[in-house]
């Protein structure tokens, strides 16, 4: 579950979820949709696999984010399904999507950056919690 919240300037996003995988799942699908309005049209066309190496969660995503952002703006991928698997090395995923239509796509925001302002990832008795700001 995922949600979005006002910050001066930038949009927030707070992501809550049951467990490590989820949590990027959902972060992931936050982005998508400040990305794009109707994210139900994204169809699962394109698959691409994502690697990549750290340790420390709360970087590791933001990494995560920032490589679906890189992605669309250079190949203008938007993405709907995400296969995340952790492990103590990095993340590796299978992402699919599709190329954005801009006659199919309504774009919402342009997303500029994921920022490390406010960027934390907590463990709590529920699940997994992040919030981060993105600059828009």
């Amino acid at each position: 579950m995922f949600e979005t919240f006002d910050h001066t300037a930038d949009i927030g996003l707070r992501v809550f979820a049951e467990t490590l995988e989820e949590l990027f799942v959902d972060a992931a699908r936050g982005l998508t949709s400040l990305l794009v309005e109707n994210v139900g049209d994204v169809r699962p066309t394109l698959t691409e696999t994502i690697q990549l190496a750290g340790t420390e969660i709360d970087y590791l995503l933001f990494d995560w984010l920032n490589e679906l952002l890189f992605r669309f703006e250079t190949n203008r991928l938007l993405c709907c399904d995400f296969n995340v698997r952790l492990s103590d090395r990095g993340l590796e995923a299978t992402i699919r999507g599709e190329t954005c239509d801009e006659l199919r796509h309504r774009l919402v925001h342009e997303v500029k950056a994921i920022t490390y302002h406010g960027l934390s990832v907590q463990h709590t008795q529920s699940g997994w919690q992040t919030e981060l700001i993105l600059d828009i």
